[in-house]
């Protein structure tokens, strides 16, 4: 194995150079726990714990490391084989949402993907204005999504719900699949390419554990039933953990989430309603909010059947919550440390298509 088959790209090279000559290495993070880590180097996985200054400077899980991120470590000679993580290299691409609970805080999903599965199943789970949420991070994320209509040997005209993603994703890439036959499948090799990190996201029951057997060839994650009313399942990953594939694609697997809210995603939701705010820029005024305003264009698009209503709707939902935690970050003492960072996260992504 080397640092390169594993996603380690010039970036995290460049960035490192400045610790090479102090006897540290760099790792990933392939496991997250809720007090403890695992990374993965030139010297196999290992046992990770934060040096002390990294772990205090840290409000709860802010500015600490996740799953995919790349670090500097001190790999301590002992037995068994330990290593203590020295700071973080900065990240090419970051899926964040916004903390559950009142807190206004970020909470990083995964760091340094190259391509995130939007997992959603063809039965019960079969929801538009959740992919639209999804794929609002997801482009903000500064990875390449991918919608996955997941079990689609349970679904009668999978044509006609490809098509109907297809208006609420335009552009998007879009594979329906099933692990049943397996056939369906092979629409993902263009994205599980050799060193390659991609993310399966999605709610608890889509089939994302499923799926991750299926690619790794066991049963390397334990699968539970779900719900016949809403086709919801259960927790069955509790953990964020990377599998290495026997091709060689790092993937994330990521608990199930039933709450899903959004974090300084202003550019995601943009990309992902791009219909939208092409019409909303020949609104009368700059700040519409698109509900009674006069000369309100967008509104005008749904009266004309331009614009199909509840996207409209979902659209105008998501902007109220993005100005309303912009509105409290303002007032947050973190506030300037957080555009801090998401500005040194755009320069990466700049980075790393350059590259």
């Amino acid at each position: 194995m080397t640092l390169e088959s594993i996603g380690y790209y010039p970036h995290f090279a460049a960035h490192f150079e400045a610790y090479s000559q102090q006897g540290l290495r760099p790792a990933r993070v392939v496991f997250e726990g809720r007090s403890d880590f695992r990374v993965l180097s030139e010297c196999g996985e290992i046992p990770a714990t934060l040096i002390g200054k990294l772990l205090y400077a840290s409000d709860g899980r802010d500015n600490l490391p996740v799953i995919g991120d790349w670090v500097v470590v001190d790999i301590l000679d002992e037995s068994p084989k330990r290593a203590i993580i020295y700071a973080i290299l900065p990240r090419v691409s970051v899926l964040s949402r916004k903390e559950a609970g009142r807190r206004i805080r970020e909470q990083p999903i995964a760091a340094n993907i190259d391509t995130i599965f939007i997992a959603m199943g063809l039965d019960g789970n079969f929801n538009l204005r959740r992919v639209e949420r999804y794929l609002a991070l997801a482009l903000e994320s500064g990875a390449e999504p991918v919608v996955l209509l997941t079990k689609a040997d349970l679904c009668m005209d999978v044509a006609a719900c490809i098509a109907v993603v297809e208006r609420v994703a335009p552009g998007i890439p879009i594979c329906a699949v099933s692990t049943l036959g397996g056939e369906s499948m092979d629409q993902l090799d263009a994205y599980l390419a050799p060193g390659r990190t991609v993310v399966l996201l999605g709610s608890s029951g889509v089939g994302k554990s499923t799926i991750i057997n299926y690619l790794m060839g066991d049963e390397a994650q334990s699968v539970n039933g779900v719900r016949q009313s809403d086709s919801m399942g259960r927790h069955t990953t509790t953990n964020r953990r990377i599998f290495i594939t026997p091709s060689g694609t790092l993937v994330v697997d990521t608990p199930g989430m039933r709450e899903l809210q959004l974090w300084n995603a202003s550019d995601g939701l943009g990309e992902a309603f791009s219909d939208i705010e092409e019409i909303a820029a020949s609104c009368r005024f700059i700040d519409c909010r698109h509900e009674s305003e006069p000369g309100c264009a967008v509104r005008r698009a749904v009266e004309d059947g331009c614009i199909d209503s509840n996207r409209m709707e979902n659209y105008c939902k998501m902007l109220r919550e993005l100005q309303y935690l912009e509105l409290r970050q303002e007032t947050s003492p973190a506030s300037a440390e957080r555009v801090k960072w998401k500005q040194i996260h755009k320069e990466a992504r700049h980075f790393k298509k350059g590259q």
